[in-house]
């Protein structure tokens, strides 16, 4: 991956044959729709990281319950990769409106669904992770919450960044990510 990606980098952009080009130029109504679209995006994209953080906090306090010293280690890394998250909801937000303000409030509240899940993990699990069941609740718990994301990346990050024009810094992303997450787990074993 490694080599293609700098045989990619190095290639003009007129001579790449998978580089996005504009055919024609575009007129009001399209740059409006396209503005609206983003737009779009950007909202769907800060409900489903909602949607995301909230079960990403139940499985942190269950990490930590689990397994204190786990539980730290989860907390940092999802510390972090809430970071392209917010920037994942605010870039189409501050674009499609010009307003920073928008853009930020949109990310906070996409976040702030993450103590939340905690807080109710908390009141709700806490009975349950006394039984023998408490492996069982944590793996559905992390199953539901890499799938969520999974299918976010695929289904409406990755088409926006293809149809954006920065596809190949969406792909970078993505194998970056694998890296640092193959590289945590030969880490934390």
């Amino acid at each position: 991956m490694l080599l293609i990606a700098l045989i990619d980098k190095f290639i003009p952009t007129f001579e790449n044959p998978h580089e996005i080009r504009s055919v024609e130029a575009m007129d009001n109504k399209a740059e409006a729709a396209r503005f609206k679209k983003l737009y779009r995006m950007g909202i769907l994209t800060a409900l489903a990281v909602a949607i995301h953080n909230f079960p990403e906090g139940i499985a942190t306090f269950m990490s930590a319950i689990n397994n204190p010293t786990a539980g730290i280690a989860i907390a940092i890394a999802i510390a972090i990769h809430n970071i392209p998250e917010g920037i994942a909801v605010s870039v189409p937000i501050f674009y499609a409106t010009g307003s920073r303000k928008k853009a930020f409030i949109l990310s906070f509240l996409s976040g702030v669904s993450e103590p939340v899940g905690a807080a109710i993990a908390y009141l709700v699990l806490l009975p349950f992770l006394n039984s023998g069941n408490s492996e069982i609740i944590f793996g559905t718990v992390m199953a539901g919450v890499a799938g969520i994301m999974v299918f976010i990346s695929f289904d409406e990050l990755l088409p926006s960044a293809e149809e954006y024009g920065e596809h190949h810094i969406a792909v970078y992303g993505l194998i970056g990510g694998m890296v640092i997450m193959a590289v945590s787990l030969l880490l934390l074993t």
